[in-house]
C-alpha cells in the first residue's frame, strides 16, 4: 500500500511540534478537505503539527477523491476487512512523522470525519502505542465485537454527530458511545440537533477543547 502523505499546517507557535494531529477525511474527499480545521484548532493547541493525509486508494466510481477502504460491499465482514487492511499504512505514517518530528508516538491525536472517523476509531483503539486522543465526527464503530480482544489501550474518545445526518445516521455514534463505555474507554459525545452530514461550530468548539485537554495531559506540555 502506498505511503500516506498530504497537506500539513503548523505549529502555530512556529516552534518544534509537541503534538501531531492527524486529520482523516471522508470518502470521496482528500487531505485538502480537513486541513482548514488546523488554523482554528491551533488556537487551542498552538504547538501541534496538523497533517491531513490523502487516503491510499481512489474512490471507486468517481473521477476524483480518495477512500480509506472500499464501500462497494457494505457487509460487516467486508467493512472490517477493508478498515483492518488500511491500519498498517496509517501506523507507518504515524511512525514516520513522529520520527521526523522527534516525538514519541504517544503524542499523536487522531481525528476523522465519516469514513475517516471509522478508520481513526478502529485503528487507533488497536494501536500498539495508543494515541493521546481520538476524535470521531459523523462516524461509527466498526467490528465492535472484536474490540474487547484487540483493544490495546483506552485513549479518551470524543464522538460528534449531527442528529439530521442521513449519510451516517447519529445512531452509529450513539451505539459507539455505549460500546466504548462497556469496553472501559473514556468517551464524550456531542449531538447537534439540526446538523446533517457535516461539522458545525459546536463540534469545532468541542474538538478544540478536547485536543487542548489531551495535549495538556502529555509529558512536557
Amino acid at each position: 500500500m502506498a505511503e500516506l502523505d498530504g497537506p500539513r499546517w503548523g505549529p502555530a507557535s512556529k516552534g518544534k511540534p509537541k503534538q501531531i494531529v492527524f486529520l482523516l477525511h471522508g470518502v470521496g474527499a482528500d487531505g485538502n478537505d480537513l486541513i482548514d480545521l488546523a488554523p482554528r484548532w491551533s488556537q487551542a493547541v498552538p504547538d501541534a503539527l496538523f497533517i491531513s493525509p490523502h487516503a491510499p486508494t481512489p474512490y471507486q466510481g468517481a473521477p476524483f477523491g480518495r477512500q480509506w477502504f472500499d464501500l462497494m460491499d457494505r457487509t460487516p465482514a467486508r467493512l472490517e476487512a477493508g478498515v483492518r487492511a488500511v491500519c498498517p499504512a496509517l501506523d507507518a505514517a504515524i511512525a514516520h512523522e513522529c520520527a521526523a518530528a522527534g516525538l514519541p508516538e504517544t503524542h499523536v491525536m487522531l481525528m476523522g470525519f465519516s469514513q475517516g472517523a471509522m478508520t481513526a476509531l478502529f485503528c487507533g483503539l488497536r494501536r500498539a502505542t495508543p494515541p493521546a486522543a481520538i476524535l470521531a465526527f459523523s462516524g461509527m464503530l466498526l467490528a465492535s465485537e472484536s474490540l474487547g480482544a484487540e483493544l490495546r489501550g483506552r485513549p479518551p474518545v470524543l464522538l460528534v454527530h449531527g442528529e439530521a445526518d442521513q449519510v451516517v445516521p447519529a445512531a452509529g455514534s450513539r451505539m459507539a458511545e455505549r460500546e466504548l463505555r462497556d469496553a472501559g474507554v473514556p468517551v464524550e459525545a456531542v449531538y447537534s440537533p439540526r446538523l446533517a452530514h457535516g461539522i458545525d461550530d459546536a463540534g469545532l468548539a468541542a474538538g478544540a477543547l478536547f485536543l487542548q485537554r489531551a495535549a495538556a495531559g502529555l509529558p512536557g506540555a
